[in-house]
């Protein structure tokens, strides 16, 4: 008996007992990477990426059985419609990256997705062990290299620094100085000039890390510029 049920999960062909085993293998691998996104507190979570990935599978199920039972073929293409999975599960990627809003964010969770739906065509072809180990390395990856990311400093965050001056100013130097002595990096930066309310708005594109102490900088900033506002966020508003 257990030899049989062997049999039908390792063959090619689709069979009702191989189905079901990797319908429930590939929920649980994509669980448990859902599971980490979660905890990230990113949108896409368990459930998400538990579909994404049984999914997949079904679909490559799918591609499997209809060239062996419509039209008698041993050596069909399994890859069309499992294509298909591959291209069209950027769209999950992208609505993971454009609900984020105002910065380019969850790029990794868009990432996780992807290789999710993957992960549930390889365990479809019957890819186990390949199917467990890329789950493992996935984990791996988003446990431990963040980890190294922090520890070394690595985790750079793109910002806008907006301040609102008095006066209309000539000269803004002092403020870059004081920014570039925080260890916070101007990519690019914009101004406005109110003459009626006399006022300088300048935006600076910011690249820094989390450990940059903010509340001090805004004080020098007050302090050496008398600022009227200054403010740290992910939107440019002029």
């Amino acid at each position: 008996m257990w030899e049989s049920i062997y049999q039908n999960i390792i063959s090619p062909d689709v069979n009702p007992i191989g189905a079901i085993v990797k319908l429930v293998l590939s929920l649980l691998l994509g669980a448990i990477i859902g599971i980490e996104r979660r905890r990230k507190g990113q949108i896409a979570g368990l459930r998400t990426f538990a579909l994404i990935s049984m999914g997949a599978t079904l679909a490559m199920l799918i591609s499997i059985y209809i060239p062996q039972e419509y039209m008698g073929l041993k050596n069909g293409d399994p890859g069309r419609i499992a294509a298909q999975v591959v291209s069209g599960v950027g769209f999950l990627g992208a609505g993971a990256i454009i609900q984020m809003k105002g910065s380019v964010r969850g790029l990794t969770t868009a990432a996780g997705i992807w290789m999710a739906a993957c992960i549930g065509l390889a365990v479809g072809a019957g890819m186990y062990l390949i199917s467990i180990i890329a789950t493992i390395l996935i984990i791996f990856i988003l446990f431990n290299i963040e980890r190294i990311e922090q520890r070394h400093n690595f985790l750079w965050e793109s910002k806008i620094i907006r301040v609102k001056l008095h006066g209309i100013l000539s000269d803004i130097q002092p403020v870059r100085e004081i920014l570039t002595r925080y260890d916070v990096h101007i990519s690019d930066e914009f101004m406005k000039f109110d003459y009626v309310d006399d006022v300088t708005i300048v935006n600076f594109m910011v690249r820094s890390t989390s450990k940059v102490n903010v509340p001090a900088m805004f004080h020098e900033i007050k302090a050496q510029r008398d600022a009227l506002s200054i403010t740290i966020t992910n939107e440019m508003n002029m």
